[in-house]
């Protein structure tokens, strides 16, 4: 029998996206138990977690005050959550009927797996560049803006053929990760210092640091439409964002670079938070 896996979505006006990611949870053939942290939405999104309970689905919705970000709303249900293995999912992130089973069933093969992601596709059907990759570097962020990392076969692991069974890799998507609760207690919950974006990197450096697997599994799908609660305010998602780019780097890699290169980094990270910024706003503009 497998175990139920408690379900956590961080909400923040994800609209319509929100209504279709819990009803695939709730269609698992895994049992499952759902918490929904709506972090302040003010699209209303939140009304269907409150009609599914009424209706007696395994759903129960954590409203705050204010946006608390992304880590500490995951850590608000992370601290409490006594079933063996929970999964943070993405709003706007959909799961298969039978990716949670597929999942369990890896993790419990693999022993020493801490965590597990999924073949995330965007929806036209393409792997998403995150399902699998490595954590990213001074070196491999160089490689890829230039162009020089199309030359490296070994670069881009979601180019590779996809294995035939689960594959221990640096980094997994996390808009979909199952994490086992005896490693949680080991490796501890997300970095609060993040707001969003990153704070999974970070996660999975730590599980890695501590002999912990992160595990791909090719046979677990989910589709990933991306976006859905960053489109109000892309100003403010760009500025967290690079902002834990940082924080990241200063966190695992600064001590291994020279000041120069840190200070090309800062540059970098400036400059694409600029540029993503102002394009983000004349989105907006044009809506």
């Amino acid at each position: 029998m497998l175990p139920t896996v408690h379900v956590i979505v961080v909400n923040y006006n994800a609209g319509a996206h929100l209504g279709r990611c819990l009803r695939a949870v709730l269609a698992s053939t895994a049992p499952v138990r759902v918490t929904v942290v709506d972090n302040a939405s003010c699209d209303g999104s939140e009304v269907v977690v409150r009609d599914l309970a009424a209706s007696g689905a395994a759903v129960e919705l954590l409203r705050n005050s204010r946006n608390l970000g992304f880590a500490r709303a995951v850590n608000q249900v992370l601290r409490h959550v006594e079933s063996p293995y929970a999964l943070v999912l993405n709003p706007d992130c959909f799961l298969e009927p039978d990716t949670l089973e597929v999942l369990l069933r890896a993790m419990e093969a693999h022993p020493r797996a801490g965590l597990a992601g999924c073949r995330v596709r965007a929806p036209d059907g393409r792997e998403e560049r995150a399902s699998r990759r490595r954590i990213p570097t001074p070196t491999t962020s160089l490689a890829r803006v230039t162009g020089l990392g199309r030359w490296l076969d070994s670069f881009e692991v979601v180019e590779q053929p996809l294995p035939d069974g689960p594959q221990a890799v640096e980094a997994v998507s996390g808009a979909c990760m199952l994490v086992r609760m005896r490693a949680v207690a080991e490796v501890g919950g997300l970095d609060e210092g993040y707001v969003l974006h990153c704070e999974d990197l970070d996660w999975f450096v730590r599980f890695r640091q501590r002999g912990w697997e992160v595990l791909f599994v090719p046979r677990a799908r989910a589709t990933h439409v991306k976006g859905g609660c960053s489109a109000r305010r892309p100003v403010w998602v760009a500025w967290h964002k690079h902002r834990g780019m940082l924080r990241f780097y200063n966190k695992f890699q600064r001590a291994r670079y020279p000041v120069a290169v840190t200070g090309l980094v800062v540059l970098g990270v400036g400059l694409r938070f600029l540029l993503e910024a102002a394009r983000g706003a004349l989105r907006r503009r044009s809506v």
